[in-house]
């Protein structure tokens, strides 16, 4: 080996690698991780380049038409009202990852705010702070969401509050775990000794270091909520007409499907494909950040 080479050798083994580094090159090495990340990517641009993508307007309706297999024009067929299915994807999938991400946001905000409050300060406050999540848990969510749509009316944006509202209890234990470990670490004792806020120890020391499982819980928690959205639509309690969701369009596909089945199997597919991509990455992006692995 040239000196050269040694040199370079010596100089990157120095310089290391970060966990996050590491964990990316991990992943590229996952196809199916790699292959979903591709998936969602897609998925996503086409819901914000629905306006354009989308054959015809989400309004257009031919009657006479009525419901027609997939042809050169329709190219996924059409509804009994003679409206574009591919159409009516494109924006049902707008509301449905708009619901999923959202949702998820909410609950990953409030989850990780509770979880590493109730980590930190431990003693009486963790006890009372996860008392009120194990009674949460008890609680039946559907009844919930329910009284919600009855007392504020069914809007979108609820929706997403509401569902987000009640997926951050599982968040909450996780991050809540990891805090109890990362206080004891050195890194925590030194700011404490420096001086350093509560507030700023928790800011800046120690939600930056519980990303790990985050990041793993979010994209595992999106596809749980989207089919939670989707159950609330086949019930008649989600997204409403005219607008749609692929939960929606399914409901409505299944009182057709004897009669025109590609009602049913097209956003059927849609919905898989995306959730299948979702927990591939999340598989991907666990193996990847788990400590115990992060080292080839």
């Amino acid at each position: 080996m040239s000196t050269d080479a040694t040199l370079a050798n010596i100089t990157d083994a120095e310089q290391g690698s970060s966990l996050w580094k590491d964990a990316w090159h991990r992943l590229r090495k996952n196809k199916m991780a790699v292959g979903g990340l591709f998936v969602l990517m897609l998925m996503c641009i086409a819901a914000l380049l629905t306006p354009w993508l989308a054959p015809y307007s989400y309004e257009e309706q031919n009657l006479i038409l009525g419901a027609a297999p997939p042809s050169a024009q329709h190219w996924l067929g059409t509804d009994t009202l003679g409206r574009d299915l591919l159409t009516r994807l494109l924006y049902g999938g707008r509301i449905s990852l708009a619901v999923g991400f959202i949702a998820t946001a909410v609950a990953l905000l409030i989850g990780v705010l509770y979880g590493t409050v109730a980590g930190y300060f431990g003693g009486r406050i963790d006890a009372v702070m996860m008392r009120l999540v194990d009674i949460l848990y008890a609680l039946p969510f559907m009844i919930f969401i329910i009284l919600l749509m009855v007392i504020f009316g069914r809007n979108i944006l609820l929706l997403f509050l509401a569902i987000g509202a009640v997926e951050w209890l599982t968040m909450a234990r996780i991050v809540r775990g990891q805090v109890q470990t990362l206080r004891q670490q050195e890194f925590v004792e030194a700011a404490v000794s420096l001086g350093l806020s509560q507030w700023t120890i928790i800011s800046r020391h120690l939600i930056p270091n519980t990303l790990g499982p985050v990041i793993v819980y979010t994209t595992l928690t999106i596809p749980s909520v989207m089919l939670f959205e989707a159950f609330l639509s086949f019930l008649g309690l989600g997204i409403q007409p005219p607008q749609s969701s692929w939960g929606l369009l399914i409901s409505y596909g299944v009182e057709t499907m004897e009669e025109y089945p590609w009602l049913l199997i097209f956003p059927g597919l849609a919905l898989s494909i995306t959730l299948f991509a979702l927990n591939f990455l999340g598989d991907g992006l666990r193996d990847a950040l788990d400590p115990r692995t992060s080292k080839d």
